[in-house]
């Protein structure tokens, strides 16, 4: 098994700490990842990404063209990255910053409203777990409780206490997408 994921969108949308996460809750259960991170020189509203890849075996490459998997946080992200999912794949959407659907047929594409969800929870920073538990109703690989598990392992202190708010933007972005693949069938 190998899985490449890409998440994008702007500086400060913890596009990075969402592939970190990820990254970790597949080494805390044993699997081979790497974690790439790509940013432009602005602090915040510039572009960012960062790939994960996850596999059982050593990972031979950590450069993907065309991913199973795209959390797309901004509208600019959409346009890139909507054409380079592989057929059959998932593109997770940030329906908050994208005013429109997908052109393609033969991926599953789940409209998240992020921001708004994120706001609900209190902290409109949880954006990034919002969009992660979204894209575990598609990743076999990982379950909640390992991405959980990660966060308590590697949060630095200083953030401890936001445990149980990350914790409620995953399962709250989880639960919606698990919803939203239940009311389309045909997607799955």
């Amino acid at each position: 098994m190998q899985k490449e994921i890409i998440i994008a969108g702007f500086g400060g949308q913890g596009v990075l700490f969402a592939g970190q996460v990820i990254a970790y809750a597949a080494m805390d259960t044993g699997k081979e990842v790497t974690w790439i991170p790509s940013y432009g020189p602005e602090m915040r509203g510039g572009t960012a990404n960062c790939t994960v890849v996850i596999a059982d075996d050593e990972i031979g490459s950590p450069l993907v063209k065309n991913p199973p998997a795209v959390i797309a946080l901004n509208l600019p992200s959409f346009d890139k990255y909507e054409p380079l999912v592989q057929p059959g794949g998932v593109l997770i959407v940030n329906a908050s910053m994208v005013d429109r659907g997908t052109q393609r047929k033969d991926i599953t594409a789940i409209f998240v409203p992020g921001n708004e969800m994120a706001e609900e929870t209190g902290d409109r920073r949880l954006l990034n777990m919002v969009m992660v538990g979204a894209l575990l109703t598609r990743l076999p690989e990982l379950q909640i409780v390992d991405i959980e598990a990660a966060l308590k392992a590697h949060l630095p202190e200083r953030h401890r206490k936001l445990l149980p708010k990350n914790f409620e933007a995953i399962r709250k972005g989880y639960e919606y997408a698990r919803k939203e693949l239940a009311r389309t069938p045909l997607a799955q």
